[in-house]
């Protein structure tokens, strides 16, 4: 009997339509591995929602977000819009992944020294708190001064994204701070909504939370790893949340800051127990096994894989794709279709729009240069080596490109659909003008990094010239 290998087919396959879907794919694939890839979705989601909503069809964009969504058990309805289930159902799945990061970054990774988070601790509190202020110099009136907290956040799409689209012009050790100093911002940006972006709070939705909460930390002492089981109490613990008068995706923080991020095996666990597997069934005879005794092997290596990782990390790996290039891109599409053409802006509105554009463009790489300038001549923090000023510069720039976590609390800062367009405008132009402005100061002020291998060959060329 043959081996399956990794480009057979199955025996059910008809093998032309398997070869053409395969070819299918396979730019989808390498479209996907791609770093800048949900940046470029975010964008192309955010043209096709303002295309949309300026068409002659902009009724049936409303329209479609304002769908009636939901279920009914017995006597129990509960129904809300289509776009309330991405803002507040599914942007709890993207908070949730967001906890995961600030989890994973606080335990074993940049975060987790004081030495490598100073840096891109001070840079993200002066990126959050220059901002604000920007925000509130142009804003002025007392109805417009809510939306304080829209230009506090960076976006990590696409300031990935433009980063790499800079290519060997950006040094590792660039990534590494712009990823610690977002992971700081999104901490930073859940405080905000937590603690002046909800309602009033409601007593009986704080003990459901509660209750849910510790049923989740019962089933960690148990010892209970597998995942779908902790799915109930979760959405008990939103819902809770929800009731509270509490965003509901702060549930989903809250969760990804409690999930383990000690792995139970770990590689050399995994390891060992493959070849346990392995020893066991080349002692039996892979022909005379049982299907009995085989399936009791493949779950003690089903195990085995779970448990390689901790629970946070294999959820990073797991929800993070969906997150990227789903939930992200349609929260996009819900969310960006703000009306352009002959749109009547009043005082109000221009104030919130020049306040949020000018909070993210101006308010952004200034509060993160004064901060890291300041950092670095008190001696708080030490620039990691192969970086400049210039770097900063860039670092500072990018920054200003918050897209996803601006709108999102620019939904929760205004109510007035007018002030709220405004808003959003104000996002959707200030971060498209930051990433230009990144773009050309990258090349302008970054000479494109030379890897230890090409710089060897030089120096030898040079030597044998020189010879």
């Amino acid at each position: 009997m043959s081996t399956p290998t990794p480009r057979s087919a199955p025996p059910e396959a008809w093998t032309p339509l398997l070869r053409a879907a395969r070819l299918a794919r396979r730019p989808l694939e390498r479209f996907l591995r791609i770093e800048a890839s949900s940046g470029l979705m975010l964008i192309g989601a955010a043209a096709i929602a303002l295309l949309w909503a300026n068409s002659p069809w902009a009724e049936s964009y409303v329209q479609l977000w304002h769908t009636p969504v939901g279920f009914n058990v017995g006597p129990f309805a509960f129904e809300r819009s289509a776009e309330w289930w991405v803002n507040d159902g599914l942007m709890a799945l993207f908070f949730f992944v967001v906890g995961l990061e600030i989890r994973r970054e606080l335990h074993h990774g940049e975060l987790s020294e004081w030495r490598r988070a100073a840096l891109p601790a001070v840079a993200a509190l002066g990126g959050m708190l220059v901002p604000a202020l920007c925000y509130l110099v142009f804003a002025g009136a007392a109805q417009t001064r809510s939306g304080w907290g829209v230009p506090m956040a960076t976006d990590i799409a696409f300031a990935v994204g433009i980063l790499t689209l800079l290519s060997k012009r950006v040094p590792p050790a660039l990534r590494v701070l712009l990823l610690a100093l977002a992971v700081i911002d999104d901490l930073g940006a859940i405080i905000v909504i937590a603690l002046f972006y909800s309602s009033g709070l409601s007593v009986s939705g704080l003990l459901v939370a509660a209750v849910a909460l510790a049923a989740i930390f019962l089933l960690q002492r148990l010892g209970v790893r597998s995942k779908p089981i902790y799915v109930v109490p979760a959405v008990v613990a939103w819902a809770g949340v929800a009731a509270a008068g509490i965003h509901p995706t702060i549930a989903g923080v809250i969760i990804g800051l409690i999930t383990p991020v000690q792995a139970w095996l770990g590689p050399t666990g995994f390891v060992d127990g493959m070849k346990k597997e392995l020893d066991e069934l080349e002692r039996s005879g892979p022909e005379s096994l049982s299907s009995h005794d085989l399936a009791a092997s493949l779950r003690n290596v089903a195990d085995a894989r779970r448990e390689a990782m901790s629970p946070a990390e294999s959820l990073i790996e797991l929800l993070h794709p969906w997150v990227a290039f789903g939930i992200m891109p349609v929260f996009a599409l819900a969310n960006a279709g703000v009306v352009v053409g002959g749109a009547s802006f009043g005082s109000a509105e221009w104030h919130v729009l020049l306040g949020a554009a000018a909070g993210l463009l101006i308010g952004k790489p200034v509060g993160v240069l004064l901060a890291c300038a300041l950092a670095l001549r008190l001696g708080l923090a030490t620039l990691p080596a192969g970086l400049t000023t210039r770097h900063l510069v860039v670092l500072g720039t990018v920054a200003g490109v918050g897209f996803t976590m601006a709108i999102f609390i620019a939904q929760l800062a205004f109510t007035d659909p007018a002030l709220l367009g405004a808003a959003k405008l104000g996002v959707l132009i200030a971060s498209g003008l930051a990433s230009v402005v990144a773009l050309g100061l990258g090349k302008f002020l970054l000479a494109p990094q030379v890897s230890p291998a090409a710089a060897q060959t030089a120096d030898e060329a040079e030597s044998s010239t020189t010879l």
